[in-house]
């Protein structure tokens, strides 16, 4: 993790007087953060600056930075509204480039867009042949319309304070929910205890917003192939079972890696971090300094997120390295997520359908 990302995690997180302080002397910068957005978003909400776009599009994102879970969750919808029907698409800007071939991995027969105008993007999609789209990561980008947006606040980083950049880690207020279709509370290894937290503060801030809750379970150990080329997700797996006691060397170059790492620990692993920033672009000196003090009982386990990037680099003859993938169980209101999925369904320009041959 670079110095300047462990500073904002100190800032932003830390419950020392020092950063405490900090917070305090940064939360008139803050308010700044908080006035010109709000400024932003009544233009949007008058309509000013909202573009038409070629096909209907259901927005994941978020209020904060940081990890969340959209890219698992937005692969989640877009699989489900294949299953119901639709010809979807993901639609993202593809910053740092290991989302979309997380995508691609995650869902083969979904297109993946990649353009950081959405609107275009969403055009793109429509040419190919789709007739729907998820808006990866797309909350604040208001210019491209949609039919339905899905907000996601991570229960594992809600520590009660919701103060916007640089003070805090907040793009915008708990009452920009208002403009959500839903309020979905993402869980790694966060506690019964702070989910209720987090639910009762958003239905503080957004009272008419429904709220749904989803777990991100890690799904089986797998590793990556000795080639290097990480294709699909149907490589060599072991039960998570198998960690239980094992000696394990997290890495992770994504927006919450402590919550990794819990996930971890909770299936009964010791757990050495090595983190990046998120987004982080290995090179082979990374891949070195990771290995130079795995000992022989030691397993090596990153994201698949990481490990589309770290694949290619990996030596033959190093330790295998093993990566999870988080998979979605909704945990409490499917009505409210159902009842987005339907209305980007109901929204398709569908062709009309044949009519019945005459009797002849």
């Amino acid at each position: 993790m670079s110095h300047a990302a462990a500073l904002a995690e100190w800032v932003w997180h830390g419950s020392g007087i020092g950063p405490s302080l900090l917070r305090g002397a940064l939360a008139p910068a803050g308010a700044l953060v908080a006035a010109a957005v709000a400024r932003r978003n009544h233009r949007f909400d008058t309509g000013q600056g909202v573009r038409s776009v070629a096909i209907p599009a259901l927005g994941v994102g978020n209020l904060s930075v940081g990890g969340t879970g959209k890219t698992p969750v937005a692969a989640w919808c877009a699989r489900t509204l294949q299953e119901m029907g639709a010809r979807s698409a993901i639609v993202m800007r593809g910053y740092g480039n290991d989302e979309p071939r997380v995508h691609a991995l995650l869902n083969p027969g979904v297109l993946v867009i990649t353009d950081a105008d959405r609107v275009r993007g969403l055009a793109q999609a429509e040419t190919l042949g789709a007739d729907c789209a998820v808006l990866d990561d797309a909350f604040q980008h208001r210019q491209a319309a949609r039919v339905a947006d899905l907000v996601l606040i991570a229960a594992d980083s809600w520590t009660g304070r919701v103060q916007t950049l640089p003070a805090g880690p907040w793009r915008e207020p708990l009452s920009s929910l208002g403009r959500a279709s839903a309020a979905v509370i993402t869980v790694k290894a966060a506690s019964a205890e702070r989910v209720a937290q987090l639910q009762s503060a958003i239905h503080a801030a957004a009272p008419a917003v429904p709220i749904a809750i989803v777990g991100l379970v890690p799904g089986a150990l797998r590793a990556v192939p000795a080639s290097g080329v990480l294709a699909d997700l149907d490589g060599a797996s072991e039960p998570l079972e198998s960690l239980r006691g094992r000696r394990i060397i997290a890495v992770s170059a994504i927006g919450d890696p402590g919550a990794f790492e819990r996930q971890l620990a909770a299936l009964g692993a010791s757990v050495t971090s090595r983190r990046f920033r998120d987004h982080h672009a290995f090179v082979p000196a990374d891949v070195a300094r990771i290995l130079s003090g795995v000992e022989h009982d030691e397993l090596v386990v990153c994201t698949l997120k990481d490990a589309v990037k770290l694949a290619p680099l990996w030596p033959r003859a190093a330790p295998p390295l093993w990566y999870v993938s988080q998979t979605i169980e909704v945990r409490l209101g499917w009505d409210a997520l159902h009842n987005a999925l339907t209305r980007v369904l109901s929204a398709r320009n569908l062709p009309p359908a044949a009519s019945p041959p005459t009797a002849g």
